[in-house]
């Protein structure tokens, strides 16, 4: 009995033994015959989520209520050191619904140390604050400035293609992008009406031959990298649908951002400033008024708007306090010029004012005081005044 265990315990360990050798033979083999062999694939899934309560005062009604519940996952795939896949998916309860929506999805692949192409969708380069800083957990308070988001004028991402890098000038450094998307759509009214020459940045399936083009050049000066001036510009020479009125209308923007965070042992601690103005022109074109009486008025306007931010934080990292260093003190200044003659008219100044808790490195509570004076927009303007409590989390 012993000897027929024996038996079959060495067979069992020989046919083993076979499989790997011939299976490390022909990984071996086919190794050699490609020399741009890959690396170990890794897939990770990282991402951010949010909630909180929000108390408004617009013009005498008042409002409160839950709101956030976000979840934003990030799925990264790595299939070998040069090339690389990104995706983030959105579920965020708004209105009673849930809203899902894919945030971008794009494939990379590194060309050299200083070039790397993408494509896909992908959050374009304009400015800083929709590329970099609009994830609950990074940005410092619990909304976005005006001009960005729905109706701003700020472009968030685009389908397209897209190479960028980075170079060393020895002690200062240069990023840059340069794309090409489908562009975004002209609103002519017959839907909406009142959003007649506003610019739906949501173009996934392109409604012309045009497309639009677009960069960024980043200059940072100083060796220890704190301070960085952007120049963005997007442009496209059609937003209007094939063969209508709308086919030749252009459109031109460009941002200006800058940032600057160091450590400054003279105040003890962390300090952070960034802002971005951003400008956005449209051709001139004709538009169609329905009255009441169901007559028919064509208008134009001159259509060019702009936004602005600036946002001051401290964190006293220096402090003796534990509780004291994971405090920060934040304050933001936002306006938004929309072009006088459209039926969006709108000219708005916002403050707001934070102080965060951080309870880890990618964690912490907002509590912020926001008001905004609106002259013209969706509902005829007014003050709004706001108190917020989020929690954000990055994970």
């Amino acid at each position: 009995m012993k000897t027929i265990i024996a038996l079959i315990l060495i067979i069992g360990f020989g046919h083993i033994s076979y499989g790997q050798t011939y299976n490390d033979f022909e990984i071996d083999s086919a190794s050699k015959s490609q020399p741009d062999k890959p690396s170990k694939t890794q897939f990770m899934v990282r991402g951010y989520g949010h909630t909180g309560l929000n108390f408004m005062d617009t013009e005498g009604e008042k409002e409160s209520s839950y709101v956030g519940s976000a979840f934003s996952p990030i799925f990264l795939f790595k299939h070998s050191d040069r090339l690389m896949f990104e995706a983030e998916l959105e579920f965020e309860l708004e209105h009673n619904d849930l809203e899902i929506g894919l945030e971008y999805a794009d494939i990379m692949y590194v060309l050299n140390k200083n070039m790397t192409v993408r494509a896909g969708k992908f959050l374009l380069p304009f400015g800083t604050f929709m590329e970099r800083f609009h994830p609950a957990w990074i940005n410092r308070l619990p909304t976005r400035p005006l001009g960005f988001g729905h109706d701003g004028i700020a472009p968030a991402s685009g389908i397209g293609v897209e190479l960028r890098g980075a170079f060393n000038l020895g002690g200062a450094s240069l990023n840059y992008s340069v794309y090409s998307t489908n562009g975004p759509r002209l609103k002519d009214g017959s839907d909406e009406p009142e959003e007649a020459g506003m610019l739906l940045f949501q173009n996934y399936e392109d409604n012309n031959t045009s497309k639009a083009f677009g960069g960024r050049l980043g200059i940072l000066p100083f060796a220890d990298s704190s301070t960085e001036l952007g120049f963005s510009a997007y442009s496209t020479n059609g937003v209007g649908e094939t063969d209508s009125m709308y086919e030749d209308v252009g459109a031109f923007l460009y941002a200006i951002d800058f940032s600057f965070v160091k450590q400054i042992a003279a105040v003890g601690g962390f300090v952070d400033v960034k802002g971005q103005y951003n400008n956005s022109k449209i051709d001139d074109a004709m538009y169609i008024e329905m009255h009441e009486d169901g007559d028919e008025e064509e208008y134009t306007f001159k259509n060019e708007s702009n936004s602005f931010y600036a946002q001051l934080s401290y964190r006293p990292t220096m402090a003796e306090s534990d509780f004291l260093k994971k405090m920060e003190f934040v304050g933001r200044y936002s306006n938004f010029n929309a072009p006088e003659g459209a039926e969006w008219e709108e000219q708005s100044d916002q403050y707001a004012f934070g102080l965060n808790y951080w309870l880890t490195w990618r964690s912490l509570i907002k509590m912020a005081y926001q008001t905004t004076d609106r002259v013209g927009g969706h509902g005829g303007g007014g003050k709004s005044n706001g108190f917020f409590i989020h929690w954000a989390i990055g994970f």
